[in-house]
């Protein structure tokens, strides 16, 4: 079987004919549709949303699975969410088949792995309140399909992220996201449309999980880390933006309880001091509307 992914894309024949412009035009209409290929997964990404929310609730861990530009991404995306919502590096977690040394090389051989998998996952003690997201543009990789079995003999949840529809790896998963982008620009190049699917997704997943955590108020990055000048501005900026206080007042506040965000808006707004708003968070597991109430 020849997937989706790995056909000779029509319109893109002879785009070795084409000048730069021409060759960007191809490429930017066929990243067109990818949005709406994602759309029409949705259901499927609210779900898998669900799951990811109630497993870090009940202290599990979000663990993404792939190999090649899949892997890289899934790297990326965990990567990503300790500065942005201030989560401890071990909640949401990437293994790329290869590890460290494929995030930066090719080491195409080992995607074929079934034992290396095993091996990554038992030395990040991956149990069955974790949930497994294995990420595949074919959907046939073996590394990350002997990852989804692992995972269900252990009682984890597991989604699937492929770009191909009928795959074996969507249909070892409890929940298959299977964006459909159709074949590549250039033939079998994944880390194109498939590639940016992906990261579309990926965005979604631990973002809207982020953001059912309570670690986003309004749209603002309450649990942001403070780890160099931007951010310690950036902080500053959601503290004003949050309670309508000036640069002078945000400063201050923030100082007071070393750059919480959360603990500094509850404080403006309950107009209480650094102990009061504390208590208010923890009591409401960190959600800010319910500690304001």
């Amino acid at each position: 079987m020849v997937w989706s992914t790995e056909k000779q894309n029509q319109r893109s024949m002879d785009i070795d004919l084409c000048n730069s412009l021409e060759i960007a035009t191809i490429i930017n209409e066929e990243d067109q549709g990818v949005s709406l290929a994602v759309k029409a997964e949705l259901p499927f990404i609210a779900e898998a949303v669900d799951g990811i929310v109630e497993a870090l609730q009940n202290g599990g861990r979000l663990i993404y699975l792939g190999a090649g530009t899949s892997g890289r991404l899934g790297v990326l995306d965990a990567s990503e969410c300790p500065p942005t919502y201030g989560t401890d590096p071990s909640l949401v977690q990437g293994l790329i088949a290869g590890g460290t040394y494929a995030l930066t090389n090719a080491v195409e051989n080992v995607e074929d792995s079934t034992e290396q998998v095993v091996n990554d996952l038992e030395e990040i003690l991956f149990t069955g309140k974790d949930i497994l997201v294995g990420i595949a543009a074919s959907g046939r990789t073996p590394y990350v399909l002997a990852g989804l079995q692992v995972a269900k003999k252990l009682g984890a949840k597991t989604i699937a992220l492929v770009t191909n529809k009928n795959t074996p790896i969507g249909a070892a998963a409890d929940i298959e996201i299977a964006v459909e982008v159709g074949p590549e620009v250039i033939t079998g190049s994944t880390r194109m449309k498939s590639g940016t699917a992906q990261k579309m997704v990926l965005n979604m997943l631990s973002t809207a999980a982020m953001v059912r955590l309570g670690k986003v108020y309004g749209n603002l990055m309450v649990d942001v880390k403070t780890a160099n000048k931007k951010l310690y501005t950036r902080a500053e900026r959601i503290l004003m933006q949050a309670t309508d206080t000036d640069e002078a007042t945000a400063k201050i506040v923030l100082k007071q309880c070393e750059y919480h965000v959360k603990t500094a808006i509850v404080m403006v707004l309950c107009e209480c001091d650094v102990q009061a708003a504390k208590k208010r968070l923890e009591s409401n597991d960190g959600y800010i509307r319910e500690a304001l109430k």
